[in-house]
């Protein structure tokens, strides 16, 4: 919090409020705020969130698991990899269905590119709410080349329907391979750049440090994951703490920051782009030969009784689907543990008494995507 201490205890003849959304550009998508302030300082910030729901778990319910395999690209569009990712490996595990390592490795590089290209929209983004044009300019050059390389094999540029049950629908070829491995090298002589010309920039130092405090007790009591907690000093990632696909066989580290503050998280997402690009390398030089896909997999999926759990660390933290199955094509119930919603959720407690600029700040550290809330 800047500026002088705020009285909380101030009467409703002092304060006035305002609405921030639900079309103001520093919302990143449909979401209103509900701001109580007392002149510059936020006494109360009410998140509104619904207006752009779309009931993708009450499709899942009406919807075959092949029939749902377009869904949960949908809910986070920005990281729709991961998404899809938890969709095909629950009913994988229900059905114990084996997935062949070729295909494992597709999904931790298609996963990787994903995460990378997500932050880099989060890092343009993030500082345009801030006052800076150019680094939008730069980041959004650098995550055309990696739209290049997915719509090559997927066919798309943002949301993907690319995994299947038992693989992926198509094996990577020549030219997907000399393109990752020609962006690695690229985009590492790049991380160089956005230190000098963002990361190590006074004006932006100034900005984000010692600004929006987020404890790792708040998180853990809001449920916050990823980058957020990351940055609170918690090296919690579901890719180490709950091992799943070909993560086990790669050498990475867990950005940590304790500081907490929005410097921290910013620093949190930097770090991961070049973990990323560690993970990335290490798989597309050990692709192992062999089918891209699962043999004799069923044309029409069906999941044996019970209720299934499985969870993927998306860029913006744990994604995890809930499957109960009945034993029919239909799945009986999915439910979607959305990050987004639980980052969101930490914003009116972690924002009171901060000046409105320093609020925006914070909110857009937290790297909410809208319809990932309003799912």
């Amino acid at each position: 919090m800047s500026g002088a201490p705020l009285n909380l205890t101030k009467g409703p003849d002092e304060t006035f409020i305002l609405n921030l959304g639900p079309q103001h550009p520093a919302t990143h998508g449909v979401l209103r705020i509900k701001l109580t302030m007392d002149g510059e300082y936020v006494v109360r910030a009410e998140p509104v969130p619904g207006y752009i729901h779309r009931m993708h778990e009450k499709m899942g319910e009406n919807r075959t698991w092949n029939q749902y395999l377009p869904n949960p690209s949908r809910v986070d569009y920005l990281s729709a990899m991961a998404y899809s990712h938890a969709h095909v490996a629950v009913a994988e595990r229900a059905a114990g269905l084996e997935v062949p390592p070729r295909a494992e490795y597709i999904r931790v590089i298609v996963c990787e590119l994903n995460r990378v290209s997500s932050h880099l929209v989060w890092l343009g983004a993030f500082l345009l709410d801030l006052g800076g044009f150019t680094p939008l300019l730069y980041a959004f050059d650098d995550r055309e080349m990696i739209l290049d390389l997915l719509e090559g094999i997927t066919g798309s540029r943002l949301t993907y329907c690319y995994h299947r049950f038992g693989g992926v629908c198509n094996d990577v070829d020549d030219t997907f391979v000399r393109g990752t491995k020609a962006f690695v090298e690229h985009m590492r002589p790049r991380m160089k750049l956005y230190r000098d010309l963002v990361t190590d920039n006074i004006i932006l130092r100034k900005r984000l440090t010692d600004i929006g405090h987020i404890s790792a007790d708040t998180c853990r009591r809001y449920g916050a994951t990823g980058p957020v907690i990351r940055g609170s000093g918690v090296p919690y990632d579901v890719r180490r703490n709950e091992p799943y696909s070909a993560y086990p066989e790669f050498d990475f580290d867990i950005p940590v920051f304790p500081e907490g503050d929005c410097m921290a998280r910013y620093l949190v997402r930097m770090e991961e782009i070049v973990q990323s690009l560690r993970i990335v390398e290490q798989a597309i030089g050990r692709l192992p030969d062999g089918p891209h896909i699962a043999p004799k997999v069923p044309k029409i999926m069906k999941v044996p009784p019970g209720d299934y759990f499985f969870a993927t660390e998306a860029a913006r933290g744990r994604f995890a689907i809930r499957a109960v199955s009945d034993g029919k094509e239909i799945p009986y119930r999915i439910k979607l543990r959305a990050p987004s919603f639980s980052n969101l959720s930490l914003f009116e407690e972690a924002s009171q008494g901060m000046m409105l600029p320093d609020a925006l700040a914070l909110l857009g550290s937290l790297d909410l995507v809208i319809p990932d809330i309003d799912r």
